[in-house]
């Protein structure tokens, strides 16, 4: 048998956390068992289904390095086989056209409601007879399709991270509704719990792996596949993603799907690595950095944890980090530059590309999102800076003006300029003025960056005297 898993996503929003960590669990199975990782489209919601939101989640996968075998397969140009399926229950009697009306559905659900009732349908269509059906219809009525639910059924299955599960029919809230209406005696919009049954049993999906939110779907879909003439597959519910305070991760966070990550400057592996960590735990559980195919090397749901995942902005962070740390200097140059045009910094990626080079060697061990290169890298590209306040107190100290024209003076008349020759430069003016070295120091960083804290002062230095700036900003402190 070759395990086949997919994922199935609604393209109703950009790419969720939770559903791109469904797609790790899904991908590393299928790898560690040497099977079909296939990508489906749920697009049947027309009203709230949108091409850039596919787009979005392809794009989101492929950053991801979520290869799928087989796909993407869209729902809605699979409606004749969804509508087929209904057909077949309907003549077999396992389905039939219910034509309540929302004012008597809205009526039933007041009335258990009053009693303390949990809301459910109570089948009162269920059993028309024809003349019943056609007085229905004479009145205008439009009929959805619901599917017969026997209370009295229990639905169990054995989880691969859950064990046992049992669910009584009577908990599913009556006959399932699997089309919407209809003006006539059309089948009309196939739902959800109808196609991705059908999709399954037409994909040969062996196992579905999704969140632990769509258990009670997986009651409703068992006896869907079994009346159907489907193979059951298996499940594997997984664990929500949890925000701080233990309630599972929405919107209302703030970042929540996988572009808004990647804007921020979290890399694709260490993402993907730490969405692995949310819920499971590698065979070796000191071992926290890992590529995907290693993980999917060791991996296995009897390590999957069943309590939710508290999502951890300081351990992605850290993550992020380590990543940035070991990527060669021109392959982040590249991730940098992106950024840095955003911000709408003035440099050629070509002529300039050494001195990029360099930039980033100063400032990469000291990067944990790429987005931090920005303010990082904020003071090497103008011709001048604005002072922060203990620049501006710096430069007020007595000695600092004087500091500041001896080294123009000495710059003006060096040919080259290189870390030896910054600090013979230095150390000339220290003595020639008999001023403290920490003054000078703290003097020039503040004229140069505008800031008396930041990287090492003498390759600021080198990489600003290379676009001709350096001149230039002791010059505007000088005129002040």
């Amino acid at each position: 048998m070759t395990v086949r898993v997919r994922l199935a996503p609604s393209p109703t929003g950009n790419l969720h956390i939770g559903t791109a960590r469904t797609a790790v669990f899904n991908w590393l199975f299928a790898r560690n068992q040497g099977g079909e990782f296939i990508l489906r489209i749920e697009d049947t919601d027309q009203e709230r289904s949108r091409p850039e939101f596919t787009q979005n989640i392809l794009d989101g996968l492929t950053w991801l390095g979520l290869n799928w075998d087989k796909g993407p397969f869209f729902q809605s140009e699979r409606l004749d086989l969804y509508r087929k399926a209904i057909c077949k229950l309907l003549d077999a009697g396992l389905a039939y056209r219910c034509y309540c009306t929302p004012e008597e559905l809205e009526e039933m659900r007041s009335a258990q409601k009053a009693k303390n009732q949990a809301p459910r349908y109570d089948n009162r269509h269920r059993d028309l007879t024809a003349a019943q059906r056609a007085a229905l219809e004479a009145e205008g009525r439009s009929a959805v399709i619901r599917f017969k639910i026997d209370d009295n059924r229990e639905i169990r299955w054995n989880d691969l991270v859950r064990g046992s599960v049992v669910w009584k029919g009577s908990d599913l809230g009556g006959d399932m509704v699997i089309a919407r209406a209809s003006s006539s005696n059309a089948i009309g919009q196939p739902l959800y719990n109808l196609a991705v049954v059908v999709d399954d049993i037409d994909m040969q999906i062996t196992h579905v792996i999704r969140g632990e939110d769509h258990i009670a779907n997986t009651a409703k879909q068992i006896l869907l596949y079994e009346a159907l003439g489907g193979t059951v597959p298996e499940f594997a519910h997984t664990p929500l993603i949890l925000n701080p305070d233990g309630r599972k991760l929405s919107k209302r966070d703030g970042v929540t799907s996988i572009s808004d990550f990647q804007n921020l400057g979290y890399t694709a592996p260490a993402l993907a690595n730490y969405m692995t960590l949310l819920g499971w735990t590698p065979t070796d559980s000191t071992q926290e950095i890992f590529t995907l195919e290693q993980a999917a090397k060791n991996f296995g749901f009897d390590r999957v944890n069943k309590a939710g995942a508290k999502f951890d902005w300081d351990k992605l962070d850290w993550l992020n980090g380590q990543y940035i740390h070991n990527l060669p200097v021109s392959e982040l140059t590249d991730m940098l530059i992106p950024y840095w045009k955003e911000a709408g910094y003035d440099f050629d990626p070509q002529s300039d590309r050494l001195w990029l080079e360099q930039l980033t060697t100063l400032i990469g061990p000291s990067l944990t999102r790429l987005k931090d290169a920005v303010d990082m890298a904020a003071m090497f590209f103008p011709s001048s800076v604005s002072l922060d306040e203990e620049a501006q107190q710096q430069l007020q100290q007595e000695g600092a003006q004087t500091v500041l024209a001896a080294i123009k003076d000495k710059l003006e008349s060096e040919p080259t300029l290189t870390a030896d020759t910054v600090k013979d430069m230095i150390k000339a003016v220290t003595k020639e003025t008999k001023l403290k070295k920490g003054l000078i120091m703290r003097s020039l960083r503040a004229a140069l960056t505008g800031a008396v804290h930041g990287p090492d002062l003498v390759e600021s230095w080198l990489l600003l005297h290379q676009r001709g700036t350096d001149l230039t900003r002791l010059q505007n402190i000088l005129d002040r």
